[in-house]
């Protein structure tokens, strides 16, 4: 019998191991995220910290038999976020408060802003290197923000700050099989633009469903682009989505450690440091991008769009503007 040696970097089958950080790894993301995680075969050290509760989530995690060690920090150590972090490969950072009724992503803003700029210091302090996947909302805001805290930290790297828009694709393809009674796995809808309402814009035009009525088409659009609030109004106030977010972020956490590892073809939409639109004042910008060892090797273009899907991308881009501007200028 013999025993097989693991090399630094990678686990005893030769796959490569990584380090990932959960930040609000006790809420209603970041507990099934980090269970998704815990059970990703390239997660061999999995920290998860939150205020409270972290270590409770993390000693019920440890107990599935996978090839990952689970870590809990939590504020109560002062020094909780420094060893969370430290040497992490990629952080995940889904903290902050959850939509209620009648929110906007835009709403959350007061709240979750505060929190990202935060962590987004101890991850500039700590983890400087690191992936960094934004879930906290409104997304369109918070990763300004937390390019401009690593920004002052001298440490912001474009190719590695991610908004996870994940979620909004997996609606897409979901959505669009009910109307027209299809598989919802071998469904790809693009999905470019922003994360949350109208700045949200699937590109039905470069899919095989081009003959959708208008009205069908309309409606498919908007829940798409608001398929958030119906799970808000069918948790009655108690929650958002939770569930379908963590899948989203566990999925797309996978796609940035296969481009990592070297993987080929990685592709995936994020809303990222774009020069698409540079030269109107949109620094960020969702569409596909490949993923590789340093993070985006290539931001896509979008394509070309119906002039429905025109007319939406020029409400998209007032609106997002105007929330890059609102997290750029609370970040000063």
């Amino acid at each position: 019998m013999f025993c097989r040696v693991a090399r630094r970097g990678f686990r005893a089958d030769g796959v490569r191991a990584y380090r990932v950080s959960v930040l609000g790894a006790n809420g209603g993301i970041g507990q099934p995220l980090s269970l998704l995680l815990k059970l990703n075969k390239r997660v061999t050290d999995l920290r998860l910290y939150d205020l409270k509760g972290a270590k409770g989530v993390a000693a019920d995690l440890s107990h599935i038999p996978t090839n990952s060690q689970v870590s809990g920090y939590t504020a109560e150590n002062p020094e909780a976020l420094r060893e969370a972090l430290t040497g992490a490969d990629v952080v995940v950072v889904p903290a902050g408060v959850p939509r209620k009724p009648g929110m906007t992503r835009d709403d959350l803003f007061a709240i979750n802003a505060g929190v990202v700029q935060q962590l987004a210091g101890a991850i500039g302090q700590h983890a400087p290197g690191a992936a960094v996947l934004v879930i906290s909302n409104p997304v369109n805001s918070t990763v300004p923000i937390m390019a401009a805290e690593l920004r002052k930290l001298g440490v912001y790297d474009p190719r590695k700050l991610f908004g996870v828009t994940t979620l909004d694709s997996i609606r897409a393809s979901r959505f669009i099989s009910e109307v027209q009674g299809t598989d919802p796995t071998r469904e790809r809808v693009p999905v470019i633009g922003g994360h949350s309402g109208i700045t949200i814009i699937p590109v039905l035009s470069q899919t095989q469903h081009t003959g959708i009525d208008k009205a069908t088409r309309d409606a498919l659009i908007h829940r798409i682009q608001f398929g958030g609030d119906e799970v808000v109004k069918a948790k009655n106030g108690a929650g958002s989505a939770t569930l379908s977010m963590a899948r989203a972020g566990a999925k797309f956490a996978d796609a940035v450690l296969a481009g990592l590892a070297g993987e080929q073809g990685v592709v995936e939409p994020a809303f990222v440091d774009s020069p698409l639109y540079k030269s109107e004042g949109i620094e960020f910008f969702a569409s596909a991008v490949t993923l590789g060892p340093r993070g985006v090797e290539e931001v896509h273009p979008v394509g070309t769009l119906s002039a429905e899907e025109e007319e939406m991308l020029a409400k998209c881009k007032e609106t997002l503007k105007q929330n890059i501007e609102k997290g750029i200028n609370f970040a000063k």
